[in-house]
């Protein structure tokens, strides 16, 4: 989908049918022919248009002659059906913010919470025509979701413990794994996306103003506080994990070792019946009770041996 944007210089912001100066050309999903359009009008070659419809692309700078393309991995959260149920399940996504000329282009696979922002007029002070303020607001707006969706994250793994320490089922299990492997992508991607704004505090080709500069450095920092908790939260679920996975194996051992023991115990009466059973001569078969002596002979023996184990805690 090719959507053109443009604000005035008093803030109003509008959609327009055609691609001209200081304009926001936002590309979604674009078919074949978006791409070739934009690139016809803007110079843009069309491999760097492509470039964040890779989902493994890894984020970079790139300057060339005529155009500039930074490409960072945003947040975002899939909706898939587990048994019929609609569950949040959270990836990265290549995003690509490119400037040529006196326009700004931006390229992503999906439609993003993160320009969806921009789009729907949220953002104070935001202006097409200062590309870069625009870009630093992007990147900042970035690491303010990965944030928000990092204290979901958490709050989730919460929940899924509490109800672990009620019942040990196979779907909280299997649902804290997917929140390790969300961890796991967001931490790869955060470093990603810090050494791309480390890249763009050093370098001169990019023209800032001192806003500019600051905003940056706040990038940077909400960035450095979003990598810190994924790997908090991400510790502190393979610690989850580990310890629940223990506790299953220790309660199995214990059925295992109640089960060992009552077999070994109730096998007795079992013995003594079955030598009592075979057609030989044994003591007390002659006996009118014979039985009842037999049958509280086993009781007995059991019973011992059932209070043995007890002491050595085996029940």
């Amino acid at each position: 989908m090719l959507e053109i944007f443009r604000t005035t210089s008093a803030g109003e912001f509008f959609t327009l049918e055609k691609i001209e100066k200081d304009c926001w050309i936002s590309l979604t999903a674009p078919n074949p022919r978006e791409l070739e359009i934009v690139s016809k009008e803007t110079g843009v070659e069309l491999d760097a248009l492509r470039a964040a419809l890779d989902e493994e692309e890894r984020a970079r700078v790139e300057f060339e002659d005529n155009y500039q393309m930074i490409l960072i991995d945003s947040p975002e959260i899939e909706k898939e059906m587990v048994d019929d149920i609609e569950r949040n399940r959270y990836v990265t996504m290549p995003l690509a913010i490119i400037t040529v000329k006196d326009i700004v282009i931006t390229v992503s696979l999906r439609e993003t919470p993160i320009l969806e922002f921009f789009k729907t007029g949220k953002s104070r002070d935001f202006f097409t025509y200062k590309k870069t303020r625009f870009i630093m607001q992007v990147f900042y707006r970035v690491a303010t979701v990965y944030l928000q969706y990092l204290r979901v994250i958490n709050r989730q793994s919460e929940m899924l413990e509490d109800r672990l320490k009620e019942k040990q089922r196979n779907q909280e299990i299997l649902e804290m794994h997917e929140l390790e492997k969300a961890l796991v992508y967001f931490t790869t991607s955060l470093r990603s996306n810090e050494a791309v704004f480390e890249k763009l505090l050093k370098t001169e080709k990019v023209k800032r103003y001192p806003e500019d500069e600051d905003l940056l450095e706040d990038v940077i920092i909400e960035n450095r506080q979003a990598l810190e908790m994924a790997n908090i939260y991400t510790g502190i679920l393979s610690s989850t994990m580990d310890t629940f996975s223990s506790v299953i194996s220790n309660n199995m051992n214990i059925v295992m070792k109640t089960l060992a023991t009552l077999t070994i115990v109730l096998s007795i009466p079992t013995m003594i019946g079955s030598f009592y059973g075979m057609n030989v001569p044994l003591p007390g078969e002659a006996s009118p009770y014979g039985f009842p002596i037999v049958c509280g002979v086993a009781a007995l023996i059991t019973a011992v041996v059932a209070i043995i184990f007890r002491k050595k805690d085996l029940f």
